[in-house]
């Protein structure tokens, strides 16, 4: 039949992108746009073959086998079929299973139903070399397509390229359409102190302004030893002193005169008590509280079809729906009081809501914290920009 089918080894693809923009294949350094990348494939397809397009199968692999967000986004678009292998740990890394095995009965049957007259292969495996040369027996004119590789390099079987019928290389140009290096997210604040505060720090206490005390109030001998302040307490060195002041029939250290913890923000550090009590903020009623069923109906399906995952738009996403939901945004401005900690309750919210598109996962056996400092980032910048007084909050991109 006069059509043309695209085959696309996706950890092939995605890899060899972020080897040739980022300089590794680990596809975590890269951002994609699926809608524009499938796009992409379909016109440069029809462009190549002279045919129309029959459909896309997009082979990838997942944990269990279980769709990822950028898999259900994938395949509620037209013409896309997605196709899982799994996605297993050995010796330390993370391998798929039974894609290859996928894309050649694929391929197979495709060719022997005599479902297309053309075939595209966006793949660089060398197991798909017996796929290749059953479908050409069929009568199916196989074009294989390579993307440009890193630094001259070559990312595909030669035993493939030899027995294409058409080759293609598909160049750097044409791969930053859809797909961008992923800028890296600060997880700390810089080494030292902003320069304004550096300042303030290095003047004799005696010429320092009265504004100093706000960014880091004086802490009274008495109620404080020297020697508390060199080290952060634990939460059990805390329970220990509490208990210790009960021993001695002593109220336990209130938040007033506790031990003081110290909070990195935008703002410079910001000292607070160990033992807070819940704020204004806190009362603050959750997303849950505020979504009705046929609104959380309409959020899971942008959530699939629109939000592509990067950890900054998941927490301004987040943020935009939780703002818009409480209608009064006057009521959201005692939440400056406490920046930048977000409300308990809203915070263990935000975050369950990223673990849907598969942040804060274990990557490499650790807990992802670039992540967790972005979703959070992501927050706070949607809420500067639509709540009473996040002017005065500077948030970084």
């Amino acid at each position: 039949m006069d059509r043309c089918v695209v085959l696309v080894d996706a950890g092939y693809l995605l890899g060899a992108a972020a080897s040739l923009l980022a300089g590794e294949p680990a596809r975590s350094r890269v951002t994609v746009d699926h809608t524009a990348l499938i796009a992409s494939l379909r016109e440069r397809a029809e462009e190549e073959t002279g045919l129309p397009l029959l459909r896309i199968y997009w082979f990838d692999a997942a944990p269990e086998r279980r769709p990822m967000p950028e898999h259900r986004r994938l395949r509620v678009l037209p013409r896309v079929t997605v196709r899982l292998g799994a996605l297993t740990r050995a010796e330390g890394r993370w391998v798929q299973k039974g894609v290859d095995a996928a894309m050649h009965a694929e391929l197979s049957e495709l060719a022997r139903n005599r479902a297309c007259a053309d075939v595209v292969l966006v793949t660089g495996d060398g197991d798909l070399l017996p796929g290749m040369m059953s479908a050409k027996e069929h009568g199916v004119a196989v074009h294989l397509w390579a993307l440009q590789a890193a630094d001259g390099d070559f990312n595909q079987s030669e035993d493939l390229v030899g027995e294409a019928d058409e080759r293609r290389v598909l160049d750097r140009e044409w791969i930053t359409r859809s797909v961008q290096l992923r800028e890296p997210v600060v997880a700390f604040p810089p080494a030292g102190p902003r320069p304004e505060i550096a300042k303030i720090l290095a003047a004799p206490p005696a010429a320092r302004p009265a504004a100093a005390e706000t960014v880091a109030p004086p802490v009274e001998p008495a109620t404080m030893p020297p020697a508390a302040l060199k080290v952060v307490p634990t939460p059990k060195d805390l329970a220990g002193r509490t208990a210790q002041a009960h021993q001695q029939q002593q109220p336990p250290a209130s938040a007033s005169n506790g031990p003081v913890l110290r909070w990195s923000s935008d703002r410079g550090w910001v000292d607070r008590p160990a033992l807070e009590a819940p704020t204004a903020a806190d009362a603050l009623p959750t997303l849950a509280q505020l979504t009705t069923a046929e609104q959380r109906w309409a959020d899971r399906e942008e959530d699939i079809t629109a939000i592509g995952g990067d950890p900054h738009e998941v927490g301004q996403v987040f943020a935009r729906r939780w703002t818009d939901r409480l209608g009064d945004r006057e009521r959201l401005t005692p939440i400056w009081a406490d920046y930048p900690r977000i409300p308990h309750r809203v915070d263990g919210e935000l975050l369950r809501y990223a673990a849907r598109f598969g942040l804060l996962a274990h990557k490499d056996d650790q807990i992802d914290e670039h992540d967790r400092y972005a979703i959070r980032a992501g927050f706070w910048k949607e809420l500067a920009a639509r709540v009473p007084g996040g002017e005065l909050i500077v948030v970084d991109d």
